[in-house]
């Protein structure tokens, strides 16, 4: 018999009754029930619970063990009477009664607990991730992560697409987020850069010929922390295609990605198709680029119903300035003055001065200050328009919609929340098109990329060199599902000129463009193909497929908010002889 084991702790069932095994795990728990003590032991595969009783030699010694101590259990395989059978475990029907024990290794007392999934402090679960990776849960969402992934490359080579590797050290890039910068020991004073996305890479793969590139790529971008985004590194699954159409690069990732939730998503519906929704329509439809479909409340305009009614704070406003508008945002079932207090109480903690309403009583009248003051007819044109029926409600918003939409897309959320019009059971996918391709930046008071630099404008370089740049559309479009942004994309563009006059409108004259993008613009003069891709984010598809809120609960040892390494002591002070060997020294603040 092998040294360790004959099965695995997952691996015994009824038809193995009699035999004789060797297990080897952690002692998951240990339990005394009148004088018989039952050992859970644990490994990677499964549970098996193992007994043993006080007249055999290996009493003693079970006596002794204790949680997440390594042992070695022989015995024979029993079946368990049919009063305690556990249907939840695959070892279920059988149980080890024991023979003899040899303990592996011991453990300290521990600092977490791995049995059951008790909330503790996030600096303890991350120093001993170790332990934390060893409970039910983490341990199953990175076992899922695994198949993800492993499915995900197996879809993409059945569609055509070859796994290229690109470089970890490049060259800094200057826009996106703050690189992660290396410095060079044969080259002093110059820097290599970790890839934010392997981004030009992709493109000079295309460019290079090779039609259909796919990778699952690090990526390492020096950003701040957030639940839907980890400090320092993520992956991404990197995709490129040479001669395509925008509509073309979402009929080659729809039947991935929907045929990816479909397996991993335990039974819950995928959307058949995933609707096209320009940016303009998501911003006033839901506000935000990044919609979760699943809330059925759509808001709309209704700047008409105000303009010169007796409700005078909104009348005033759109007399005032022509850019002003009213919008609602529908509430079903929220028809109660309780409910519309507490949301205008909760927009005043968020520092807005709070939330016009109307709600409408089981007998169809409207109620509410707003109602008063507009009257019985507008007050009803408001009703039909949103459809809306006895014991609903509407919320208000007015002003520049620029200055409000964000306030507007939560507020939309945290209503369909509170009213439970949120369909949890369903993965609910679409894609936002239509970005503009620049934006005005208010702190540098001058026209910027609003997205990726390097995507294809619509209508070419004559819509450069005809329109006003906050007019211009871009071939850029995000996949979003249930409200996280799964990735962006772009058709790129491949024609020199385009790329020098775009870059020109943000502000990088030629100089700076060379020095900056040299690469990418020489291969452009070479005969670039039209190309495209995208890249949907590993960890948020894992984190919505394991429903989880946080991407610490799907990555194996993630860091925390300040970008630290607890476990491994990352961020380290490195010896004065390494920074010798690098040209540098250390200038911190004070």
């Amino acid at each position: 018999m092998h040294r360790y084991r004959s099965h695995t702790c997952g691996a015994l069932r009824a038809a193995d009754v009699g035999a004789q095994a060797r297990l080897s795990g952690w002692v998951h728990r240990v339990r005394d029930h009148g004088g018989l003590l039952f050992v859970d032991l644990r490994d990677h595969f499964g549970i098996t619970q193992c007994v043993v009783d006080p007249d055999s030699d290996a009493f003693a010694v079970v006596e002794t063990l204790r949680s997440e101590w390594v042992v070695r259990i022989d015995g024979e395989v029993r079946p368990r009477s049919d009063d305690t059978v556990n249907q939840d475990l695959a070892t279920g029907e059988i149980e080890i009664f024991i023979r003899s024990v040899e303990v592996l290794s011991e453990a300290a007392e521990l600092p977490l607990p791995v049995f059951g999934d008790q909330d503790y402090p996030e600096d303890t679960r991350l120093r001993y991730r170790f332990l934390d990776l060893r409970r039910q849960r983490i341990h199953a969402n990175v076992m899922k992560r695994a198949a993800i992934v492993s499915s995900l490359r197996r879809r993409m080579t059945e569609a055509g697409f070859f796994e290229f590797q690109t470089p970890i050290l490049t060259a800094s890039s200057p826009e996106g987020a703050r690189d992660f910068l290396v410095p060079s020991r044969l080259h002093p004073g110059k820097f290599y850069a970790l890839p934010q996305a392997p981004q030009q890479f992709k493109q000079l793969i295309m460019i290079a010929g090779f039609d259909r590139y796919f990778q699952i790529a690090p990526c390492f971008r020096d950003e701040d922390a957030r639940a839907d985004r980890s400090p320092g590194e993520f992956y991404q699954l990197d995709i490129e295609m040479s001669f395509v159409e925008q509509e073309d690069v979402f009929q080659a990732v729809e039947p991935v990605l929907r045929g990816l939730f479909e397996e991993f998503a335990d039974g819950k519906p995928v959307t058949a198709e995933f609707p096209r929704i320009p940016y303009a329509e998501a911003m006033r439809k839901y506000g935000s680029d990044k919609p979760d479909l699943r809330n059925p409340i759509e808001m709309q305009n209704v700047s008409e119903h105000f303009a010169g009614s007796g409700f005078k704070i909104f009348a005033g406003q759109l007399e005032a300035d022509p850019n002003v508008q009213v919008w609602a945002i529908p509430a079903p079932t929220g028809g109660s003055r309780a409910f519309c207090d507490r949301m205008n109480s909760w927009a005043q903690a968020e520092g807005q001065p709070g939330l016009g309403y109307i709600f409408f009583r089981d007998d169809g009248a409207g109620a509410g200050p707003i109602a008063k003051n507009i009257g019985e007819t507008r007050t009803d044109a408001i009703r039909n328009q949103l459809g809306l029926g006895d014991g609903d409600a509407v919320f208000f918003l007015c002003g520049v919609p620029r200055g409000f939409t964000a306030f507007a897309g939560a507020a939309r959320q945290k209503i369909a929340a509170d009213l439970h019009l949120i369909d949890e059971d369903r993965f609910a996918f679409c894609w936002i098109v239509d970005f503009p391709m620049f934006e005005w930046d208010e702190d540098n008071k001058k026209v910027d990329f609003s997205h990726n630099p390097f995507s294809l404008p619509q209508g070419g370089l004559d819509a450069l060199d005809t329109r006003e740049p906050l007019e211009v559309l871009a071939y850029q479009y995000d996949i979003v599902c249930n409200g996280v942004e799964l990735s962006s994309g772009a058709i790129r563009n491949h024609i020199p000129a385009i790329m020098e006059k775009a870059f020109a409108i943000a502000g990088y004259d030629a100089d700076v463009l060379e020095t900056e993008f040299g690469g990418m613009l020489r291969a452009l003069q070479y005969g670039a193909p039209p190309h495209g891709g995208i890249a949907p984010g590993i960890d948020r598809m894992v984190m919505l497929l394991c429903g989880e809120d946080n991407l610490r609960e799907v990555t194996m040892f993630p860091m925390n908010q300040q970008a630290e390494d607890l476990m491994m002591g990352a961020p380290s002070e490195v010896s004065a002889a390494q920074l010798r060997d690098l040209h540098i020294r250390l200038n911190p603040p004070e």
